[in-house]
């Protein structure tokens, strides 16, 4: 069984170590959400906007970002864990999470020293407006 969350990490070129290493400790040292897991083992982070790498039109991405798809990872450690990092750049990280059965990102920044998140909350997926009205 898994429960996958999508991740991404936008980084200024300064803190590209940084990205790195946050990858590292999720492979390494994440907390998994059921109690009992071994920690680490949930996936890692990999850079998606390299030189070798092409989006759709005629140009290279101009910005670093890393993704990737971690399973069973608690997601309140990794948010508090991604604020704990010394960012050089704080103000130009942003954390992208997509739980699975969750239809959008929720967006992390650093702001005041702590991560704050800047998608809305509501309505989610629980919510009867988030999904469009059948047709009667």
């Amino acid at each position: 069984m898994s429960w996958v969350t999508n991740v991404m990490l936008s980084v200024s070129p300064e803190d590209c170590r940084n990205a790195e290493a946050f990858g590292g400790w999720l492979d390494r040292e994440c907390p998994r959400r059921e109690p009992g897991m071994t920690p680490g083992g949930c996936g890692q982070l990999t850079l998606i906007t390299g030189s070798d790498t092409q989006w759709g039109g005629r140009k290279y991405p101009e910005c670093d970002v890393y993704a990737g798809a971690l399973n069973h990872a608690d997601l309140d450690a990794v948010v508090e864990h991604f604020g704990s990092i010394q960012w050089r750049t704080p103000n130009a990280v942003q954390l992208f999470v997509m739980d699975q059965e969750q239809s959008f990102f929720r967006v992390w920044m650093i702001r005041e020293g702590k991560p704050q998140q800047y998608a809305p909350a509501s309505p989610d997926e629980e919510d009867d407006q988030f999904w469009p009205a059948e047709d009667a």
